[in-house]
């Protein structure tokens, strides 16, 4: 049983009486492009609660006492208009790891502090999504469980993943999919099998069909006729794209090296046995109970669906 299944089961009725208790969030990391931050936003439209995003940056200020202020004031924020989701964007760019030295007089260690005490006493059903690329660059103390309720690992789209990825963009800009070669454009757009690089991250297909728009209209202009996006267009795109997975092969292979034992794989088929029930349902059922009632409020009924 995957570990979807598994969060399902445990937001059961059943598992509440268990005593199991709402999920509080999760740590996406792994491949740049791949749709950790797209994750964040698809997730907040699917439950039908507000999203939240938390510029790490914004926190730190020059006056004594600030920092720690901002991100006061942004947990009770995000606790006000709970249930939300808490997107927090390449996480260790804002809390980054002590290395035996602290140049800021200790504030981004008195920031972590508060984040961190925060994250793992929460009540407020504040559903957190944290993203990462470079993990190594996170402090352990963010790590550990009891902070998230699983680290996610993100690598490259496989193959049944790049054909639904050429789909979607293709129909966004008015195109019809059918009316391409998705199958030859999506072993393009794979790993070598002798060299072991190669694959295109989502956002490298959403840029290379920009770019094949571009050419077939730039072509059209020049001959005079009605612009057409061809199959040759999109094939030419593909070859004339160096993707991450070459440029910075290295990286990628060190990054999942680290996921290997630290972290769950996020990819996976799209077919897979139904769940016993509707999770997102059961799961806004849980946070919606779980939201402290403001003084002189009265409940409100849950929505239908």
């Amino acid at each position: 049983m995957d570990p979807g299944q598994k969060r399902a089961l445990a937001s059961s009725e059943k598992g509440q009486a268990f005593g199991i208790s709402a999920p509080k969030g999760v740590l996406l990391t792994g491949v740049p492009g791949c749709g950790k931050s797209l994750a964040a936003k698809c997730t907040s439209t699917s439950w039908g609660i507000p999203l939240i995003k938390l510029d790490m940056g914004r926190v730190y200020a020059s006056l004594v006492g600030a920092s720690e202020q901002h991100i006061r004031h942004a947990i009770s924020i995000c606790e006000a208009v709970a249930p939300c989701v808490l997107w927090i964007d390449e996480i260790e760019k804002g809390l980054p790891r002590n290395r035996g030295h602290v140049g800021d007089s200790g504030v981004s260690l008195r920031v972590l502090a508060t984040f961190l005490t925060w994250l793992q006493e929460k009540t407020a059903p504040v559903f957190v999504i944290a993203t990462a690329n470079e993990t190594v660059l996170l402090p352990p103390e963010i790590l550990r469980k009891g902070r998230f309720d699983e680290v996610f690992f993100i690598d490259l789209p496989n193959a049944e993943e790049r054909l639904e990825i050429f789909k979607i963009h293709l129909t966004r800009m008015g195109h019809d999919p059918d009316g391409y070669d998705i199958e030859k454009l999506t072993a393009l757009t794979g790993q070598d099998e002798a060299s072991g690089e190669g694959g295109f991250s989502g956002a490298e297909i959403e840029a290379l069909v920009r770019e094949a728009l571009i050419a077939a209209f730039s072509e059209a202009d020049e001959l005079g006729r009605d612009p057409r996006l061809e199959q040759k267009h999109l094939e030419m795109a593909v070859l004339a794209t160096r993707p991450l997975s070459v440029t910075r092969a290295e990286e990628i292979t060190e990054l999942r090296r680290w996921s290997e034992q630290r972290a769950v794989p996020a990819t996976g088929s799209f077919i897979g046995p139904p769940l016993p029930f509707p999770f997102e349902e059961r799961l806004m059922d849980i946070l919606q109970s779980d939201r402290p009632e403001k003084p002189g409020a009265q409940a409100s009924q849950p929505k239908s669906r």
